[in-house]
């Protein structure tokens, strides 16, 4: 076959690209479509696929969140594709990981650097179990792990002495949990167990906490190198003496109220359903 002039063998063949080379191109393209269809192109891609040079970043979160997946669905797609890393990972992002799917990444996971796991499943126990073989951990997300206390989240500080960005972002539970009559009692354990193990801490997310000015003090005073700070809807914070000033010396602070709660639209609805009384606007 001609190309340009030029014949396929000096062109080269797709198949005998580089498996290094080719894992840099087949990443670009999302987790399951590499999966369902970069590897039905030939057998080298599907051996490309298969192999760890595809999977240095797992990000399934996307996939997990849209199709709304079992637990135990994406404990299986974590653990394949964690086999197929051989222990490479450096990233791992899913949504509703479950007890046996943190348990397995954990154990394989000396070169993970950042795990989001939001909305898991993971309990503290085995946070406490297996956080000790996440020690070059970075970067952590467990936002609306209603399973993961201040005890879990203290296996995690004493554990990766490397955090410099947790989210430990929460919502109102649902009626459902035993927790929901609770959601809004002061309780600063979280804020103290971050302040006290966690002090390389640059970017914390910490919206929707229990704590009040007692747990902020101590990681305003603990984390030196704090430079962003999230605690919206954080109603038991009152920002009271020079704490608000200490806040505002950040780089970026996002206080306790609720910045975005009204829209330009809702603005527009209540300017139609209350129309102004001022006779010069008629």
């Amino acid at each position: 076959m001609m190309c340009n002039g030029k014949d396929e063998e000096e062109w080269g063949k797709w198949e005998d690209i580089n498996h290094e080379i080719l894992g840099l191109i087949l990443v670009r393209i999302p987790a399951e479509q590499r999966v369902s269809t970069a590897s039905l192109v030939c057998k080298s891609w599907m051996a490309c696929v298969l192999g760890p040079f595809c999977w240095a970043d797992i990000d399934i979160h996307d996939w997990c969140r849209r199709r709304y997946l079992p637990v135990e669905y994406v404990d299986s797609a974590v653990r394949k594709l964690v086999r197929h890393s051989k222990g490479t990972f450096r990233r791992l992002s899913a949504y509703r990981l479950g007890d046996a799917g943190f348990a397995f990444a954990a154990h394989c996971g000396r070169n993970l650097k950042v795990l989001e796991i939001p909305m898991s499943q993971v309990n503290d126990k085995i946070v406490e179990k297996f956080a000790e073989s996440l020690v070059n951990l970075t970067v952590l997300d467990i936002s609306y792990c209603w399973k993961i206390t201040h005890v879990g989240i203290e296996a995690f500080g004493k554990n990766c002495k490397s955090l410099i960005q947790l989210k430990r972002n929460m919502i109102t539970p649902p009626p459902e949990l035993d927790i929901f009559l609770s959601t809004l009692e002061l309780d600063d354990r979280e804020a103290m167990v971050i302040a006290d193990t966690m002090p390389l801490l640059q970017q914390l997310q910490i919206a929707f906490g229990r704590f009040g000015d007692c747990g902020l003090e101590a990681i305003l005073a603990k984390c030196k190198a704090l430079i962003h700070l999230d605690i919206q809807g954080c109603w038991n914070v009152k920002l009271e003496g020079e704490l608000e000033d200490r806040c505002l010396q950040l780089l970026a602070f996002f206080g306790p109220w609720i910045y975005d709660m009204i829209t330009d639209s809702d603005e527009q609805d209540d300017e139609e359903e209350y129309p102004s009384s001022d006779p010069d606007s008629e």
